[in-house]
């Protein structure tokens, strides 16, 4: 028969890279303070990463030893448990929407949920909560635009707005034209100026 480290182990390593596990899953196994202990003793020996209060993931063997799961995978994982909404931050959409070269030193996500450090071994991923409008597109690239300008900022939305227009696929762009009523005023107007010139 398993101990309940190893089960807890077994749990966490049959999962795919960035699922998480938390305790209250095998209290049916034992004490509170039981499955707490096991949990605490596998991540001090490295067996688990503890990646937020609560959250544990596996590391992902390597043939140089083992590694942290990736970030976005482990955010994920913590978005669908939680029912959050949770996507990149503006400075990466508008990196990958190619309206700046600029890569963002520090993975930075928005989420509808609260804000929360997550640690990856020697690195941290700031889950930060935003307002609805930001998230009101979600992952889709549309919301992306959104992030992006917000990011942006008022001053140079025009030009961004001009390069969206030509990118995104048109029914992206339709999205974020009818999205405008929810938009801050000055995101708004310049969406519409842009889309006047269709």
């Amino acid at each position: 028969m398993n101990t309940l480290p190893e089960t807890i182990l077994r749990h966490a390593r049959s999962r795919s890279e960035g699922g998480v596990l938390s305790p209250k899953e095998f209290l049916h196994l034992g004490s509170r303070s039981a499955v707490d202990q096991a949990f605490s003793r596998l991540a001090k020996v490295g067996m688990l990463l503890r990646v937020a209060r609560g959250a544990y993931a596996a590391p992902i063997p390597s043939r140089f030893g083992s590694r942290a799961p990736a970030p976005g995978k482990v955010v994920k994982a913590l978005a669908e448990r939680s029912g959050e909404i949770v996507v990149p931050h503006g400075a990466s959409a508008a990196n990958v929407l190619g309206l700046t070269r600029q890569v963002p030193v520090r993975e930075v996500y928005l989420t509808s949920g609260p804000t929360r450090k997550l640690k990856f071994g020697g690195s941290e991923v700031l889950v930060k909560h935003a307002p609805r409008w930001m998230l009101a597109l979600g992952a889709r690239p549309a919301g992306a635009a959104v992030r992006a300008l917000a990011w942006i900022g008022s001053t140079h939305a025009g030009e961004s707005l001009a390069n969206l227009h030509r990118s995104l696929p048109r029914s992206e762009w339709q999205a974020l034209v009818s999205a405008r009523a929810m938009l801050p005023a000055w995101m708004a107007q310049a969406i519409g100026e842009e889309a006047a010139r269709d």
